[in-house]
């Protein structure tokens, strides 16, 4: 089974870290809506006035009023709806990485009596129902370690790590020893409440996958694999810590999870039987998502 093909799919982006904020407050049957966008990530929109707002839709709302104008460094919308009742659950859809950029994530946080609740979308997420009830410390943590679950699977960056990280492996001990690596890595980074300039994060997450790749390529016997996977695994953390709604640890062991299994099936699929040259393509995508980074 040719499992490096997989590769051949990873379209990488220039804005891995591309994010906006929303900010939403229940009244009776009444939404007010904020949107907040760093500027330069809408000077590419064409009516970003009207094509924004077009990727956010509130189910059962009709939209009274809105407004767009640039704040400093972000452009803001603001919109007020109307609900046929009063507002029990939110059922939110959001496409905004389509108008935006492929990799963007809108976080988007909703508040109503002094209740809070929040989700997070992009490509991979694009539905969410905010509820405003009070929930168990037990559904708290399995709908926490669930998100985690999804997140830590769920993109191409966390995909290109994990199967760059599969390739690396050149016998089974050796791919337990770098997912615990990894893994290690991951809630290190995760708890290690560092917010680092995205450019930083991802220019060193960029050379991290192509300097693991160049091991693979040129130094077969190399020894340090490992290291490299923890590297990775930390900058993996500090990206999904964004994610994490408050309730991080039940996150971050769900993403821990589901990251092993999947890092274990592949490489298990992958060992021994992948040529060493298919390492070249995570190479090049490493190197074109770092000097675009660089550009932007």
């Amino acid at each position: 089974m040719r499992w490096w093909l997989a590769f051949v799919a990873f379209p990488i982006s220039a804005h891995v870290l591309s994010m906006s904020t929303g900010d939403a407050t229940v009244n009776g049957n009444r939404l007010d809506y904020i949107l907040r966008v760093p500027y330069y990530e809408v000077e590419q929109v064409s009516h970003p006035e009207k094509s924004l707002m077009e990727h956010i839709r509130f189910e059962g709302a009709h939209l009274q009023h809105q407004v767009c104008f640039r704040d400093g460094d972000s452009y803001v919308c603001a919109a007020d709806y109307l609900f046929d009742r009063p507002i029990d659950a939110l059922d939110i859809e959001c496409t905004l990485y389509a108008a935006i950029a492929p990799s963007h994530v809108h976080a988007l946080h909703a508040t109503k009596s002094g209740k809070r609740d929040q989700a997070y979308f992009d490509a991979t997420f694009t539905s969410a129902t905010l509820r405003f009830a009070p929930p168990t410390k037990f559904g708290i943590a399995v709908t926490r370690m669930v998100d985690g679950a999804r997140r830590g699977v769920g993109g191409v960056v966390q995909l290109l790590f994990l199967l760059t990280l599969a390739l690396a492996a050149r016998s089974r001990r050796e791919l337990a020893a770098l997912i615990g690596a990894f893994a290690v890595g991951m809630i290190g980074g995760a708890f290690a409440n560092w917010q680092p300039d995205p450019r930083f994060a991802e220019c060193a997450a960029a050379l991290g996958v192509g300097y693991l790749a160049v091991e693979i390529l040129f130094v077969p016997e190399g020894g340090w694999r490992w290291m490299i996977a923890a590297v990775l695994g930390g900058f993996q953390g500090i990206y999904l810590a964004l994610f994490s709604r408050g309730d991080l640890p039940y996150f971050i062991v769900g993403a821990s999870l589901s990251a092993v299994l999947l890092c274990a099936v592949a490489g298990m699929l992958m060992v021994r039987r992948v040529p060493r040259w298919a390492a070249a393509l995570p190479l090049a995508a490493g190197l074109f998502w770092f000097f675009v980074r660089m550009r932007s």
